[in-house]
């Protein structure tokens, strides 16, 4: 009686440790923009234009990851922009 409740225990604690292992923690979302910032298109969208008239700031950011911006229409994409220094 007393092995079979020592395996048991030790049954239990087996997995409950294996428990503890696969619980992974809660991840952060990659978020490239917050609304405020400012981001800048790259050259190649608007030639002929300097980086200040390329420069708007975010209005939304969408659940897809693309943002809506003040001063310019539709959806607009992370690849679309300067990296951020």
């Amino acid at each position: 009686m007393a092995l079979a409740a020592g395996a048991l225990g030790v049954a239990g604690a087996f997995l409950k440790k294996k428990n503890v292992r696969t619980k992974q923690p809660k991840k952060v979302p990659n978020v490239w923009a917050r609304p405020g910032m400012t981001v800048t298109f790259r050259a190649e969208l608007m030639p002929g234009r300097e980086g200040d008239d390329r420069t708007f700031r975010v209005k939304e950011l969408l659940p897809s990851g693309r943002v809506l911006l003040h001063g310019v229409d539709g959806e607009h994409a992370e690849k679309e922009f300067e990296r951020v220094q």
